[in-house]
């Protein structure tokens, strides 16, 4: 099969998007089929931007967003319809459509090629952030472009009720996977742990966007937890007013790959922030790192932690709670362990290979790999 991706974000870029975009590609290409990735292009410092990529990728001219540069934004562009003409491609997979993910459901539609839409970010919830209104306006825009889509996939219970309550219908559940072989417990490391943290205690982390979305101030309370140490990993806008805002948090910057997974498995509690997640990859990257969690009891997290199982879920934007969750693991050494335990075993299956290999029978009896 010939698919073409129109996402929104793909690598260098780190974020969700770019990921799922990439391990959707990979995954295609391991079971043989043929795909295309057109994205917006990236600056041209940017190292090695499409030599690790898994097949051709387009890039389509782009703008820094004004404020976040680390998120770009495609201008209109002709690129995209000719790419998917070119590919002569059998079906349209929009990861996240929002921008450039529209021209591509219009260069589908003009083509008479079925199409694939995957929601992905809470581009409603952005905009409250953001802009304190406009919501209304990203669901009129979401409406339409998954509207128009053959199927719409999301990655959540919570996304799904959340888009059949405004309207949007032919929607299936679509997880994510997670590399266990890359995020394993084995890769904790007590040096990288008297680095981050000398006199000892609990290290409790955070990995991340830095943005005003993930509130990531809440962690503010965590700090003054006497044994705590936060460490922060990522980068983005909001950065130096929370080097402000968490004091004696290391901050770490962006880190990846197995720089990432070593991290990840040296924490003791892994503290998620951001209220506006349809899955939360990192919530399962610090299961599969057998670390416990704490997440907000809303979104993409109620699916992944079972609480008093795997972690705590806590109510969204409340930093008392967060702290008080926090610091009950912090007290309880064994049963941070027995969370952490029990996260690594509910994502083991739980892979790239198995999420991608789910299957659906389309029209005719043709099985395709989940996703397209």
């Amino acid at each position: 099969m010939r698919v073409v991706i129109v996402t929104e974000s793909f690598p260098p870029d780190v974020n969700g998007v770019a990921h799922t975009a990439l391990q959707t590609a990979r995954h295609l290409v391991r079971r043989g089929h043929d795909p295309l990735v057109v994205a917006p292009a990236v600056p041209a410092s940017a190292p090695g931007t499409d030599a690790d990529a898994p097949c051709p990728v387009v890039r389509v001219p782009s703008l820094p967003l004004p404020g976040y540069p680390q998120v770009r934004v495609a201008l209109p562009s002709r690129r995209v319809a000719a790419a998917i003409a070119a590919h002569r491609a059998d079906l349209v997979h929009l990861a996240s459509p929002f921008v450039l993910g529209v021209r591509g459901m219009t260069a589908a539609t003009r083509l008479g090629l079925p199409a694939v839409a995957v929601y992905q970010t809470d581009l409603a919830g952005y905009a409250r952030t953001y802009m304190g209104a406009g919501e209304s306006a990203a669901w009129r825009r979401l409406r339409t472009v998954h509207g128009a889509a053959d199927r719409t996939l999301a990655p959540s219970t919570a996304a799904v009720a959340d888009l059949e309550a405004h309207g949007i219908g032919r929607i299936r559940l679509w997880g994510r996977g997670v590399d266990t072989a890359r995020f394993r417990p084995e890769l904790r490391d007590e040096t990288l742990r008297r680095e981050l943290a000398p006199t000892g205690g609990t290290i409790v982390g955070y990995v991340g966007r830095l943005a005003p979305e993930k509130r990531v101030d809440l962690l503010a309370g965590v700090c003054g937890l006497p044994g705590v140490r936060v460490v922060v990993v990522g980068d983005g806008p909001s950065e130096p007013g929370l080097r402000a805002a968490l004091p004696g948090a290391v901050f770490l910057g962006r880190r990846t790959g197995a720089d990432l997974a070593r991290i990840f498995a040296s924490l003791d509690v892994f503290a998620h922030t951001g209220p506006y997640e349809t899955f939360c990859q990192t919530v399962q990257e610090a299961m599969a790192s057998g670390v416990a969690v704490v997440a907000p009891a809303v979104g993409g997290p109620l699916d992944l932690v079972d609480h008093g199982t795997t972690g705590l879920l806590v109510p969204p934007s409340d930093p008392n709670a967060l702290r008080t969750a926090v610091a009950s693991l912090a007290a309880a050494p064994a049963l941070r362990a027995a969370y952490g335990r029990a996260g690594r075993a509910a994502v083991e299956r739980r892979t790239w290979e198995a999420i991608g290999d789910e299957r659906r029978v389309r029209g005719g009896g043709r099985r395709c790999p989940a996703g397209v």
